[in-house]
């Protein structure tokens, strides 16, 4: 019986040992333990997957964001028209509000049209004037004409008596000559006195006929003088319909209101600023960096981003690219020609044109955008 047992406590003891040590002293495993383990070796697996995930995801986002260029020095863009008045006056009426939308040839303002409803009144009286000078110009014209035959009339019957005195002064000479006594000498006198007042009164007859061409120059310059006072009167008359046409101030092109600053009552002048008009038709200026200008060429594709927009869709693309930087057409634009040049990246103006506009979304120049060009 006791070698049985001794056998038996020297099997105990061999199982006390590193048996003992890993499942306890019951002899049974520890589950406590193996969750320990397999859940830091899940945690290793989890982290190990997550760090190649994060790596494929940021050389998937670096392959797709190397086909793009984008900035945020970017902002939308248009021509703003300034609404002045050609005339001055005091406004009777603004038929517009701030930022309302307008249409082509819409009233904006409405001056004051009854001082050049006058001035045009007159013209129009002083253009009846002149064409009635013009109508006495031309019928002392005819007068001058007139005149100018009757002168040429005289002239013939003056040349026609001249050359009678001096036929009857030769005969009369002749018969001196050859027969001294068949003339008195009282008779002679006489011939040679008609002879001399003949010619007088041809001289005279030349004269008038002188005179009577000059009157005619006259009379055609004093038409063209007539004429030209007619030309400047209708122009007048013309000039006094454009004013009055001008007290009603309409608009340019299609857009919306936009800072204005007149109201029934007030006095404006020639060419004061009085509101200003934003177009329709709007696009982005994105400055970008000179090193990238090489990757973008006119018609490649941009998505924008709209600050005031931000759920909005946007495409566009780009239409063109400024030749010069933005500092080339500033006020006072930067002179390199010195010893203490540093090289700076410049930005250069792109023109993006949206290929559609965004419903319900406000736009206008200076809002802020981020535009994304795809490049091939």
């Amino acid at each position: 019986m006791e070698p049985a047992s001794s056998t038996t406590g020297a099997e105990a003891g061999q199982t006390s040992g590193p048996q003992a040590g890993v499942e306890g002293g019951s002899g049974r495993p520890d589950p406590a333990r193996d969750r320990r383990q397999r859940g830091r070796a899940a945690i290793t697996a989890a982290v190990g997957a997550v760090l190649v995930i994060l790596i494929v995801a940021g050389a998937l986002v670096w392959w797709y964001e190397s086909h793009f260029i984008s900035t945020d020095d970017a902002f939308v863009d248009s021509r703003t028209v300034a609404v002045s008045p050609r005339v001055s006056g005091q406004v009777i009426g603004v038929p517009v509000t701030d930022n309302e939308k307008v249409a082509v040839g819409q009233v904006l303002l409405q001056i004051d049209p009854t001082p050049y409803r006058l001035a045009l009144q007159q013209a129009v009286a002083a253009e009846q004037l002149a064409r009635t000078g013009l109508g006495q110009s031309r019928a002392q014209v005819a007068v001058a004409s007139a005149a100018l035959e009757q002168a040429r009339a005289s002239l013939v019957s003056a040349e026609a008596q001249e050359q009678n005195a001096m036929a009857n002064l030769h005969r009369y000479l002749f018969l001196r000559r050859h027969n001294i006594k068949a003339l008195a000498r009282t008779q002679l006198d006489q011939v040679q006195a008609a002879a001399r007042s003949a010619r007088a009164e041809l001289n005279a007859a030349r004269q008038k006929v002188v005179g009577a061409r000059a009157q005619i120059e006259a009379a055609h310059a004093a038409v063209a003088g007539a004429t030209a006072r007619v030309a400047n009167a209708h122009a007048q008359v013309a000039a006094a319909r454009l004013d009055l046409g001008y007290t009603t101030v309409r608009a340019a092109q299609a857009g919306h209101v936009a800072q204005k600053s007149v109201a029934v009552g007030n006095y404006v002048s020639r060419g004061q600023e009085l509101m200003a008009l934003v177009p329709l038709g709007v696009w982005v200026t994105a400055n970008l960096k000179e090193t990238d200008l090489y990757l973008i060429h006119p018609g490649e594709r941009a998505s924008i981003h709209i600050d005031a927009c931000p759920s909005a869709k946007v495409r566009g693309h780009v239409q063109s690219i400024q030749r010069g930087s933005g500092e080339a057409f500033a006020l006072l634009p930067p002179q390199n020609a010195t010893g203490n040049y540093i090289k700076i990246v410049q930005r250069v103006p792109v023109r993006i044109t949206f290929d559609r506009l965004p419903r319900d979304c406000v736009l206008g120049p200076g809002m802020s955008v981020e535009p994304k060009i795809r490049i091939d």
